[in-house]
């Protein structure tokens, strides 16, 4: 640990985690609520009646809570909404592997008849 220029011991350590490591692990977790919640919305709505509805209303709760989730992270600094943000991005791809891996496996149940 350094001292700081008021000679208070600095804690560099905690400032990592408060910087990088929790606004990446929030990122992901809104990312997988929107892209889950996505790809779930369009698993359901393909065989509903009011499809449109409930594609309106999913979409915007998911970005409201998305830009709730960016703007009580940001707090005001830059890096933390960018280090969110590509968590976020991050968090696509990682449903994007999960989403392939499920729907290959539910096509394969589909042609198995047996």
């Amino acid at each position: 640990m350094e001292l700081d220029k008021y000679g208070r011991l600095e804690k560099k350590a905690m400032t990592t985690t408060h910087t990088i490591i929790l606004p990446l692990i929030v990122g992901i977790a809104l990312g997988c609520l929107f892209f889950g919640g996505l790809w779930l919305t369009v698993k359901k709505a393909v065989g509903l009646k009011y499809a449109a509805l409930w594609v309106s209303a999913s979409s915007l709760l998911r970005t409201a809570v998305v830009l709730a989730g960016f703007y009580f992270v940001a707090v005001g600094n830059w890096q933390k909404l960018l280090i969110c943000v590509l968590g976020f991005i991050a968090a696509r791809f990682i449903i994007m592997w999960l989403t392939k891996y499920y729907d290959h496996k539910q096509l394969l149940n589909k042609a198995d008849p047996s």
